[in-house]
């Protein structure tokens, strides 16, 4: 077996036949009312080029579930406790009938990816509720359209409502009643209004009714009922607002209430908690005496601590000052249902009191990732927890002596992407949110891509690395605030790099997530941006500042948060944000050297031309808000006049993309967002390196395309779940596309270059009747299978297919003569016309006829058939591969090309 690539000379030929009419007699050609539809559109009219032509360029998930991603919620099916339903705050939702050992993802086709809170009805154990967007308040959370149901186990899903909630805290269902749910809103974290509060329906969804409303500002973030009797009910408010700027995670509107009639009245039940401004309040009931309450509470001047109530939440006594590290991210309370008094309380580990309160100790959690979200218990096991967190799903039988990990579940939440050079399969490099900086190949020899093929550059959450082209065992990677290293994967040596300060400079504002760029002109060349821009021109050894502060340098503190400017003692202030003013993109021409591009945080695009000695400011993009974020700026590949901009807004609650190009080096810009939808806020763009009208975008709800420069868009999402692609990279060499997706790992569409010529000329193409596009060269390799019984939980990631991969355009749908009579049938039912029954002749016509089939020939260099591929027969652009062997002595079957020995 050899390692090295082999360049196969094979090339491909598209043969459009009916095989009935290599066999049988003729047919006659097909009419306009006999050719199928699909998705290539009304075959009467001409073919235009558009999304669903392309669904055959389809993504692949390549990994990893090495480190998983956070868990939001967790439901167990009390009929059958081997189904599980899991929360991904950022990765849909997910279930298991096996207790783990499979996932099937339920949710990846619907309006929203980041979930709050799931629910089972405990009357029916089919009907499931799922709120969406993430209930914690942290920079990295994503928002949601409302509330779904399905009754049918997962299978299929309807959105409720409440789409403007955009944050579902939890949801409660009636213990008595399916048709009552009432659901915890949020409401927007980045804005006042919404659909904010305590929402009920009677009539299972159809309809929405607020019984509990605080403010414009405040929603609802927990609603339980009491155990013993539903009409007892209690619901916390929760205060807060987020900017890209701050965070104040309190105010006045923060509290617990109370309910004694179902929800229909609501009083506050504050008496002995803290009296000032509250923030985030997480409460549990004891299922063991449910007039025992508890609760975390989040308060201005350290007043927060926990709580304890004996009299159903009418006084409250202080059992401690603990808080937990950041109420924003966690305040989650869970009382045993095994033992009096004894609660949980997530947080960066798992706290424990068994004493209501009073003192804390852990869970033992050795081997466990931190930052825990949810927890379920076994009504009939106290000893089996089941965990999530931030780095996925654990279990425990042992209360914690030992924890199982599901390490078959790719939710890592990557906010960057880089490719490497590597032979014979490149590598795939990124930073996540608490997962690390992750690398690992793009495909294998065989057996799949395996946890175990990724390996760790740096830790920490990990951001945009890159990858020395010449020498791919050199990597740079950051994690958050600045800190930078440099890896050597063959020595394993690791070298901290991080600029430091002039002593007689101002100190250095470090973004969470620092721009960063290797200069296409040399290798050794790093640029890496605090607000002041940094060259270095020996990878990170030593650094030169290029510019001074090319922020706006405005004072975060003077802008007013909800309406009015707040005190330094507000609660939780400027906890987990980054301070203002910072460069967060940097991209240099390939085409002239020197001529660097710079996007900040607070809405400034900077440009030099002569390598950092002088600067220019674009200080406002026509169509965009002012200080908005300049998430990428990008360099055009081809000419060197030209550059793309992607802004985005939505930590202001403004979700529309902005994606903009200048012709003239930043001095005038054009919006390119034609065919995007409105709620799309953008992150990344790509040119393709060969076709300057090719380009690829990736934002909040998936990726797209443009072939016209960016004048028009179409979604490219075929195999991709609903989910953020938070960057995107072109590997040149194999001409892939990669996507760092924020909570479904990477993905990547194998050989997207044919995409090349419908740039050029999609017309011409869409209007003949065939056409095979370019062949790119495959690589010839023997497929080896590392072996190992690993069972059905071993999670492996696909290989492309082995070969030669061809992609054709079928102008028509061929059919058969049957099909062609049954669909002129139905258009005469559809008109009120007869359908007159065919003759005996016509019968047995249809009866002797085989069906139509296309194949592919691939012939060798000196022009002999080495086998033929069976191709689609449907109107579309399709993709088939040939993997290099020749026929078999068995006869030929319609089970489809490619066999043999």
């Amino acid at each position: 077996m050899h390692d090295h690539r082999t360049r196969t000379p094979l090339r491909g030929t598209i043969t459009r036949t009916l095989l009935a009419t290599t066999l049988l007699a003729p047919l006659s050609p097909l009419s306009a009312q006999q050719r199928g539809g699909g998705d290539a559109g009304d075959e009467d009219a001409p073919a235009e080029l558009n999304a669903g032509l392309l669904s055959s360029f389809r993504w692949r998930s390549i990994g990893p579930a090495t480190a998983s991603g956070r868990i939001a919620d967790i439901a167990v099916d009390p009929t059958d406790r081997s189904t599980w339903y899991v929360a991904a705050s950022s990765g849909n939702v997910w279930k298991t009938t096996n207790a783990g050992t499979t996932w099937t993802p339920i949710f990846d086709n619907y309006g929203s990816y980041s979930i709050g809170a799931i629910a089972l009805d405990p009357n029916d154990h089919l009907t499931l509720w799922v709120g969406t967007g993430e209930n914690n308040g942290q920079r990295s959370v994503g928002y949601g359209d409302g509330v779904y149901k399905s009754v049918d186990g997962g299978r299929s899903f309807t959105n409720m409502g409440l789409e403007t909630s955009r944050h579902i805290g939890m949801i409660a269902v009636h213990p008595d009643d399916s048709r009552t749910v009432f659901v915890a809103a949020q409401g927007p974290l980045w804005a006042e209004g919404g659909e904010r509060g305590l929402y009920r329906t009677t009539d299972g969804g159809e309809t929405w009714e607020r019984v509990l409303e605080i403010d414009e500002h405040t929603g609802v973030n927990e609603v339980y009922f009491d155990p013993r009797n539903p009409d007892v009910m209690y619901a916390s408010s929760w205060q807060r607002r987020r900017h890209q700027w701050t965070m104040i995670d309190g105010g006045p509107g923060s509290g617990i209430h109370k309910s004694t009639d179902g929800g229909n009245t609501w009083r506050a039940i504050n008496r002995g908690l803290p009296g000032g401004d509250k923030g985030r309040i997480g409460m549990a009931i004891s299922p063991i005496n449910p007039d025992v309450l508890y609760a975390i509470v989040e308060a201005s001047m350290g007043s927060g601590g926990t709580f304890r109530s004996e009299n159903m939440g009418e006084n409250w006594s202080r059992t401690s000052r603990y808080q937990s590290g950041a109420a924003m991210y966690y305040h989650e309370l869970y009382a045993d249902p095994h033992r009096f008094d004894r609660i949980y309380s997530l947080d960066t580990f798992v706290e424990m009191s068994d004493d209501g309160g009073n003192t804390w100790g852990r869970l033992p959690t050795q081997g466990v990732h931190v930052d825990h979200h949810a927890i379920a218990f076994d009504p009939d096991d106290p000893e089996h927890l089941i965990l999530g967190n931030d780095g996925g799903l654990y279990e425990t039988h042992d209360f914690g002596e030992n924890w199982h990990f599901f390490p078959n579940l790719p939710l890592t939440q990557f906010y960057k992407v880089a490719t490497s050079n590597d032979e014979p399969f490149y590598y795939v490099y990124g930073g996540t949110q608490d997962n690390n900086t992750l690398g690992g190949p793009s495909q294998t020899l065989g057996g799949g891509i395996r946890n175990s093929d990724w390996y760790v550059t740096l830790g920490g959450d990990g951001f945009d690395p890159v990858i020395d082209p010449e020498n791919p065992d050199i990597i740079i990677s950051q994690l958050q605030y600045g800190v930078i290293s440099r890896f050597d994967r063959g020595s394993k040596e690791r070298l901290d790099i991080q600029p430091q300060p002039d002593p007689d400079g101002p100190p250095l504002r470090w973004y969470w997530d620092a721009g960063l760029h290797m200069s296409p002109h040399d290798n050794n060349r790093i640029y890496f941006g605090a607000q002041i821009l940094f060259q270095s021109d020996d990878q990170g050894t030593s650094w030169r500042p290029i510019s001074g502060d090319l922020s706006r340098n405005i004072d975060r503190n003077r802008l007013e948060v909800m309406g009015r400017v707040w005190s330094v003692d507000a609660v939780a202030k400027n906890r987990s944000t980054s301070s203002f003013g910072h460069i967060v993109a940097v991209s240099e021409s390939p085409l002239a050297e020197g001529l660097i591009y710079v996007g900040t945080d607070d809405g400034l695009v900077q440009v030099t031309e002569d390598g950092g000695e002088n600067w220019r400011a674009v200080e406002s993009l026509p169509g965009v808000p002012d200080t908005s974020f300049v998430h990428d700026v990008e360099a055009s590949l081809h000419n060197p006049d030209e550059v793309f901009v992607v802004v985005n807004n939505f930590k202001r609650n403004d979700f529309r993309p902005y994606v903009l190009k200048s012709t003239n080096r930043g001095v005038d810009w054009t919006m390119i967002t034609g065919g995007l939808p409105d709620n799309s806020p953008s992150f990344s763009i790509v040119q393709d390196h060969v076709e300057p009208g090719l380009l690829f975008l990736g934002a909040e709800f998936g990726a797209f395309v443009s072939v016209d420069g960016g004048e028009s868009w179409m979604d490219f999402d075929s195999g991709l779940p609903t989910i953020a692609v938070r960057e995107l990279e072109i590997q040149k060499r194999e001409g892939d596309l990669v996507a760092a997706t924020f909570g479904r790992s990477f993905y990547v569409v194998d050989d997207y270059t044919p995409l090349r010529e419908l740039a050029r000329a999609s017309s011409e193409i869409l209007a003949g009747g065939g056409h095979i596009f370019e062949v790119a060269d495959g690589d010839m390799y023997v497929p080896w299978n590392p072996g190992g019984a690993n069972g059905s939980d071993f999670y492996q990631a696909d290989n492309p297919p082995l070969g030669v991969t061809f992609t054709y355009w079928m102008g028509e749908t061929l059919r058969t003569r049957e099909a062609e009579r049954r669909a002129a049938e139905r258009r005469a039912q559809r008109a009120g016309e007869d359908t007159p029954y065919p003759t005996w002749e016509e019968l047995e016509a249809e009866d002797r006829e085989e069906a139509p089939r296309v194949f592919l020939t691939v012939r060798d260099g000196t022009g002999s058939v080495v086998n033929v591929v069976n191709g689609s027969t449907s109107r579309g652009v399709h993709r088939a591969t040939g993997n290099y062997r020749y026929p078999g002595y068995n006869p030929v079957t319609g089970g489809g090309g490619g066999g043999g020995f």
